[in-house]
């Protein structure tokens, strides 16, 4: 008989408490990454470089464009997107590298570099918060600043309203379309495999993967930090739609949205019931699904 564990309760992207496998004291504990740096809310402890190659990922996707690339071009900009935003709202690291904070950037504003690996570069303009000091390390998802960009505050540049401007850098020091970028290198999390699927226990790795995977598929906008919460399982029940299940996208999982988890692992190895408790080996199965290099 297979045996299927309850799965206990823990603080995720929102501070609400959907239940999974991950506690909030092991997540506030950190992960130790390959190279020995201990990462705590998506930030790496040790000021360095990026280790991994370029991979991103649009932060913004939930909020809308208010100034295309091409009509930045039009107007005689190097180049940007224009995301529509509060004053104050948290900018999520596009992906892993270290911080430079210009402040007073000439019509930009206050504006945040991250340096990726590789020699390309991510700018956020007309920041009303820097968060961390020059030289920090951080992975995708990391909370970098806050948007700003009323008309005359400071930090705002010759932004005429709330917004944040982005861009990205390649190593020719050509701006180029962060979204087209986005588009060509569509896996964008440069994530480990998940052990998840040689011993049945969903951690850090595997909810990052299936953070990333969402992202990818089902509109995803949080931060790929391993700590699902309620944007998270919304995402994940919009993507189970597909396997059947027809509850609400409230970001509350039960059992129809875990049964539906199931109906997806018996394509990857699961052959226990749909009973929409969760074990070991129903977690095998969704693992062998995150665990496709399309998810990295």
């Amino acid at each position: 008989m297979v045996r299927h564990d309850p799965l206990p309760a823990c603080c995720g992207d929102d501070g609400k408490q959907p239940r999974t496998g991950l506690s909030r004291r092991r997540l506030l504990r950190g992960t130790v990454s390959a190279g020995g740096a201990l990462a705590v809310g998506g930030v790496i402890g040790l000021p360095g470089t990026a280790r991994a190659a370029p991979a991103i990922y649009n932060p913004f996707a939930g909020y809308p464009i208010t100034g295309s690339w091409q009509e930045h071009l039009n107007r005689g900009s190097l180049g940007g997107i224009d995301f529509a935003m509060g004053v104050g709202t948290d900018l999520p690291a596009c992906g892993a590298g270290t911080i430079q904070n210009i402040p007073n950037n000439g019509t930009g504003g206050h504006t945040v570099t991250i340096q990726h690996a590789d020699g390309y570069r991510s700018q956020y303009l007309h920041l009303s918060q820097f968060l961390l000091a020059n030289g920090t390390a951080v992975g995708a998802g990391a909370i970098v600043g806050r948007s700003g960009g009323a008309a005359g505050a400071p930090g705002s540049g010759s932004s005429t309203g709330p917004h944040v401007h982005w861009h990205m850098i390649n190593p020719s020091g050509v701006r180029i379309n962060p979204l087209t970028y986005v588009n060509q290198n569509p896996g964008g999390g440069g994530l480990p495999k998940t052990s998840t699927e040689q011993d049945g226990v969903p951690g850090t790795i595997f909810y990052k993967r299936m953070q990333n995977w969402l992202r990818i598929t089902s509109g995803y906008a949080g931060p790929i930090d391993g700590a699902p919460g309620v944007r998270t399982y919304a995402a994940l029940q919009l993507a189970m739609r597909g396997y059947g299940y027809t509850g609400p996208i409230d970001g509350v999982p039960g059992a129809n949205t875990w049964a539906a988890v199931q109906r997806l692992a018996s394509g990857w190895g699961y052959t226990g019931p749909i009973d929409g408790v969760m074990g070991p080996n129903s977690w095998r199965g969704f693992a062998r699904f995150l665990n496709q290099d399309r998810w990295n």
